[in-house]
């Protein structure tokens, strides 16, 4: 029989505790758009609400974030004088 696999399965922890630790601090790469959007909004809604987003989003083929994005952009436009 041979030894273990090397394969490193779905959010598996490296073998070597040093580079575990270490890679924990590196940020996740992030798409262009990430400096454009500089707050984030946190809501509180229930777990049924969430749901109901969730498969919304998913139906539609978008992400929950550009979803509700564009749902807030079209709730709340622009209006003149308004810093941008």
């Amino acid at each position: 029989m041979t030894g273990p696999s090397q394969k490193r399965g779905f959010a598996a922890r490296p073998g070597d505790a040093e580079h575990w630790i270490k890679s924990s601090g590196t940020p996740p790469a992030r798409g262009p758009d990430a400096a454009v959007f500089s707050a984030r909004l946190t809501i509180d809604v229930t777990s049924e609400l969430r749901g109901r987003i969730k498969i919304a989003a998913f139906r539609r083929g978008v992400t929950v974030a550009d979803m509700l994005r564009d749902l807030l952009t079209r709730e709340f436009p622009p209006t003149e004088g308004d810093p941008s």
